[in-house]
């Protein structure tokens, strides 16, 4: 059996954001499926239904309205997880056959920046944390007013937790080969968001690139 052509659809976008929950939007609904579906019932508190897909089962599915969708996204976000907006692209009364979709947006922990779901008494952070043979660099952000910080200490773990537990970071990214005990304890502690890169994403800047960024504030050297 093959599947449906808008399920089909449905795949070839989830591909793209395989680390989120991706809400698909179907008319005046945000659907989700399959793996989504169980999570974001379970976490959203929503009815698991079922949408015949053109296999032998049907496919688990929930969804939301669209008008309602920052209420759900912000208890996702609260929970740690990450969301993928995919979007009807195209109108659905000019359109022939299955409407063209597509992702618009991808929000997570740390970018999240709605301030009528914000906490206003905290920080929102993001951190990145890259390691060579004997040091260790962090950079901080909050997203949401712009604040910015970066630091760099010798290679030790403790030191490592220490950083991270002044900022309590809701979203953390890392190397691909971070050493995985150390990931671990990470997340045992931290509860946040994580994802992972290649070591090229973070070596591509330098001291230039980051005053370029922030060229109307001052660089302090730590």
């Amino acid at each position: 059996m093959a599947l449906a052509p808008m399920m089909q659809q449905y795949l070839n976008v989830k591909e793209k954001c395989k680390d989120c929950i991706l809400f698909f939007r179907v008319g005046d609904f945000y659907e989700m499926f399959f793996e989504d579906a169980k999570t974001a019932a379970l976490e959203l508190e929503l009815v698991l239904t079922g949408k015949d897909c053109g296999l032998s089962e049907r496919a688990p599915m929930c969804g939301i309205p669209h008008h309602a969708a920052n209420v759900y996204i912000t208890r996702l976000i609260n929970k740690g997880y990450k969301v993928a907006i995919g979007e009807q692209l195209e109108d659905p009364s000019a359109s022939k056959g299955i409407v063209k979709r597509g992702i618009v947006k991808i929000i997570t922990p740390g970018t999240y920046t709605d301030s009528a779901f914000l906490d206003d008494t905290k920080n929102n952070y993001i951190m990145s944390i890259f390691m060579d043979e004997n040091r260790f660099g962090i950079a901080i952000a909050d997203v949401s007013t712009g604040e910015f910080d970066c630091t760099s200490e010798r290679k030790d773990t403790e030191i490592i937790i220490n950083e991270l537990s002044k900022y309590n970071p809701k979203e953390i990214l890392v190397q691909n080969n971070i050493d995985k005990k150390l990931l671990k304890d990470i997340k045992e502690r931290f509860k946040c968001a994580v994802t992972s890169f290649d070591d090229e994403i973070f070596i591509q800047g330098t001291e230039e690139n980051l005053s370029k960024q922030f060229s109307n504030y001052e660089i302090i050297k730590k």
